[in-house]
């Protein structure tokens, strides 16, 4: 199975993800690392990815000529101009036009408000994830 995981910044949140699957996803599974800035991809490749791309050419080209099961991003990449400018058209167009599943991750920002997942950790959501994929295997 090939999974996708996208983030920006300092990747703490693939960091997050990608350790947690590596712990707890039987199998051989390709964890593609999907990042936004070279740093944070690097880091997302060290916690245990089985290889990275960053940067808005190499995150559209890949899903050109790529095929994955799943993406895990975290909600920004809805929303050219987010995760402080690092999303761009190309890239939430990239992203929107994927046909396989997309699991998005409501991450906090003080000027945005999804009802029903304020009170969520961040934890939670990761764990609910790993579950589907569990299931989705079995």
């Amino acid at each position: 199975m090939k999974i996708a995981v996208m983030d920006g910044q300092g990747a703490g949140l693939g960091q997050t993800l990608i350790k947690k699957m590596r712990q707890s996803l039987p199998g051989d599974w390709t964890i593609i690392a999907l990042g936004t800035n070279t740093a944070g991809t690097a880091k997302m490749v060290r916690s245990g990815a089985t290889f990275g791309m960053s940067g808005e050419k190499a995150f559209c080209a890949f899903f050109r000529r790529e095929a994955i099961d799943c993406i895990i991003a975290p909600i920004g990449i809805l929303q050219p101009g987010s995760i402080h400018g690092e999303i761009t058209e190309s890239m939430t167009h990239a992203f929107t036009q994927l046909s396989c599943k997309k699991y998005i991750l409501p991450v906090h920002h003080p000027k945005l408000l999804i009802p029903c997942t304020a009170d969520i950790p961040i934890k939670q959501l990761i764990d609910d994830i790993i579950t589907d994929l569990k299931n989705v295997c079995s």
